[in-house]
């Protein structure tokens, strides 16, 4: 497997733990919103809303990785990371005790996602630059 087929299938593993892991921790916010600690400003049809959105730029992101549009797959992801690092602002407005068990999971999961999406743009990039340093028959 060329190392470019490697890492495009590395992120779409990220991306679909991204998604799943996000999706069912918003799900479980949106049908528990009163038991989540969380700002006054945050509703529940802007947490559906917010998913969904920052999954199209999540998708996005790997759909222009897999097209070598590597500039904007980079910045669409060093974006959708956020989905999954903002849960942990949970913990910004409520102590670890005041969630349940299953609560901290999937802000934990959704923090590791985002964490892991993040960690993969920048990562990659060093390969952006070296992609465009060599001549284009050296591009494995």
């Amino acid at each position: 497997m060329k190392s470019t087929t490697k890492r495009e299938f590395l992120l779409k593993f990220f991306i679909a733990v991204s998604v799943i892991s996000t999706f069912i921790h918003n799900v479980d916010n949106y049908v528990h919103f009163d038991q989540y600690p969380q700002p006054d400003w945050i509703t529940p049809s802007g947490i559906i809303r917010s998913w969904f959105i920052w999954t199209i730029i999540g998708i996005a992101g790997y759909l222009f990785y897999k097209n070598q549009q590597f500039r904007l797959s980079y910045f669409c992801l060093i974006i959708y990371s956020s989905c999954g690092l903002s849960s942990l602002g949970h913990y910004l407005y409520g102590r670890v005790d005041e969630f349940s068990s299953a609560m901290n999971l999937f802000i934990l999961t959704d923090g590791l996602a985002g964490f892991a999406v993040l960690g993969f743009a920048l990562w990659s990039i060093p390969f952006l630059r070296e992609r465009f340093r060599k001549p284009i028959t050296e591009i494995d």
